[in-house]
């Protein structure tokens, strides 16, 4: 999907104090993410303007949750912070890398300790509000799949394996080579050879020594356009020929399909009551929210 930012235009302070734009953006961006593992992208696409207009409204929500939660004065235990700060050292790749991090943003480590901070008092007080929040029920589970199971229509997809061999475009000879390997290995898997022990052996791609070449279930579009063409008009058991992409030679071997069509309920009933829980948790932060912001003094330019 296309990157659609907000806009970034508009002016909103809260009780004179300014949000910035970062985020406004922030907001937008967790909204797509969640909303995509629930609805198709052409969906989503059509709800652009609703979900800037949501952003917009979180942002303001996060600020005063902020406010609120400094007034409240809501403890977070020391530790609490400090196992936070060490995951992000080690997501960072080390302690060297992540004060480099530091450096080139211009932030010192008691700053991303204060953020940590302010954020797990927000997280506090959200736990707060929705403890009381009950479970969806199984009615409300099903109302939901019966008006909106189209939203829940499996894609068309395939399962299958593939070797990928490399090479350097800038070197035809390289090329050649790389081109007469993968014609080897795929005659040696037509005279018999395993294709799980060729891929493990000879695959440059991970999945080669991972998974054996599987790529597991595979949507149209989650692959570069040679591959995804190749791989959805070959039969069930087929060896394609050997094929070029940007990331090199490759073969397939093709092991299901599955054409689009309805989800059952009981394959979507556990993502419709997170779906739910979500929205039912939403409802209640959102009334709290209200409150705040009709006590606050909130300005749009």
């Amino acid at each position: 999907m296309p990157d659609e930012g907000t806009d970034s235009d508009m002016t909103i302070k809260i009780n004179g104090e300014q949000i910035p734009d970062e985020a406004v953006q922030y907001e937008f961006d967790r909204l797509v993410k969640f909303y995509s593992e629930y609805i198709s992208a052409d969906e989503i696409q059509k709800q652009m303007d609703t979900l800037r207009a949501r952003a917009k409204e979180q942002a303001i929500g996060a600020k005063v949750l902020i406010n609120e939660a400094a007034r409240l004065d809501i403890k977070v235990p020391t530790d609490d912070i400090t196992q936070r700060l060490e995951a992000m050292i080690k997501n960072a790749g080390g302690r060297e890398r992540f004060d480099q991090l530091l450096r080139q943003r211009g932030i010192t480590e008691d700053t991303v300790r204060q953020s940590i901070e302010q954020g797990r008092k927000v997280d506090l007080l959200v736990e707060r509000i929705t403890q009381v929040v009950s479970e969806p029920t199984e009615q409300e589970l099903v109302e939901h799949y019966n008006l909106h199971s189209k939203e829940y229509r499996k894609p068309e997809r395939v399962q299958a394996r593939h070797i990928l061999i490399r090479f350097d475009p800038k070197n035809q000879a390289d090329k050649q080579t790389s081109l007469s390997r993968i014609n080897e290995i795929r005659q040696r898997i037509i005279d018999g050879a395993d294709f799980a022990d060729q891929a493990a052996a000879y695959s440059d791609c991970p999945s080669g020594k991972k998974s054996a070449g599987s790529l597991g279930w595979i949507s149209r579009g989650m692959t570069v356009p040679e591959f995804d063409r190749i791989v959805f008009s070959i039969q069930v058991g087929a060896l394609s020929e050997v094929f070029e992409t940007p990331l090199g030679f490759h073969i397939i071997n093709k092991t299901a399909h599955e054409k689009s069509g309805d989800s059952d309920f009981d394959e979507v009933r556990e993502k419709i009551r997170e779906f739910l829980r979500h929205a039912h948790r939403g409802e209640a932060l959102t009334a709290y929210v209200n409150e705040l912001k009709q006590k606050a003094i909130i300005e749009e330019s």
